[in-house]
């Protein structure tokens, strides 16, 4: 372990616990990355024998960072969105948010709580809808990860999604939903997932993630497996801006 101050678009996080790798993967060498910077609560790193602060937690009890500034927000583009304001540009904030990004979405702020008890930010997400048939899922949790590039949901849900798209099918060899490659954009369903009492819409044309057999591609909504929450990577996240903050620990819209 070592540390370091951490400056981050300009807010600087003071005396920073950083892990320091003896060897690397030749995967993660290759990659453009540098390292990785934890966005959680320190009860899930793996520091021994104590858990250190993170840079979140460190960003919000820092007394020379005022609380309207511990905050952080994503914004995941794509290729495919070329043409709107934004160019398809990705981008991270820390400290601010985006205020030309909040214009055009045309929309206010919505807010929720977070349970930050498990290390993660995780939220209640108990529906979803396909089509505009809502699928109640009391209690469930959800998380926003831009870690991870799908979407992950039980198992039922996962089902009534794949049941709306003609010829698709679960391939064992691909080990997920697959469907077929010439599948038009109004034969896909419109999708939404619960965040707090709001729901947020996929972007139909993220719901292909890559190509599968031929003639099909791999689903970018799967199945969670035994974990007892979603996880909303990617392939959700490309549609809206998140914004992550102290005060009001999750807010998106």
């Amino acid at each position: 372990m070592g540390n370091d101050d951490v400056n981050l678009g300009g807010v600087v996080v003071k005396a920073q616990a950083i892990e320091l790798a003896d060897s690397m993967s030749e995967q993660f060498a290759s990659g453009a990355g540098d390292g990785l910077l934890g966005l959680a609560f320190s009860n899930i790193n793996t520091v021994k024998p104590n858990a250190v602060a993170t840079p979140v937690e460190n960003i919000i009890t820092q007394s020379d960072i005022s609380k309207a500034s511990a905050l952080f927000t994503a914004k995941l583009g794509s290729w495919r969105d070329a043409n709107e304001p934004d160019k398809g540009e990705s981008f991270y904030t820390f400290g601010y948010i985006d205020q030309d990004t909040v214009q055009d979405a045309g929309e206010d702020i919505y807010y929720t709580p977070i349970d930050k008890s498990q290390g993660f930010w995780l939220f209640d997400s108990d529906s979803a809808t396909v089509n505009g048939k809502s699928i109640t899922r009391s209690g469930n949790k959800a998380i926003a990860d831009t870690g991870t590039t799908l979407v992950l949901v039980d198992d039922e849900t996962c089902k009534a999604i794949y049941d709306a798209i003609e010829g698709a099918v679960y391939d064992h060899d691909s080990q997920g939903y697959i469907y077929p490659s010439d599948t038009p954009a109004d034969g896909l369903p419109v999708i939404s997932f619960a965040v707090g009492d709001k729901q947020f819409v996929v972007q139909k044309e993220d719901l292909g993630f890559a190509q599968a057999k031929s003639g099909y591609v791999y689903g970018g909504i799967q199945s969670r497996g035994s974990m007892t929450m979603d996880i909303l990577g990617d392939t959700f996240l490309k549609a809206i801006y998140a914004v992550k903050r102290a005060q009001h620990p999750l807010k998106m819209y």
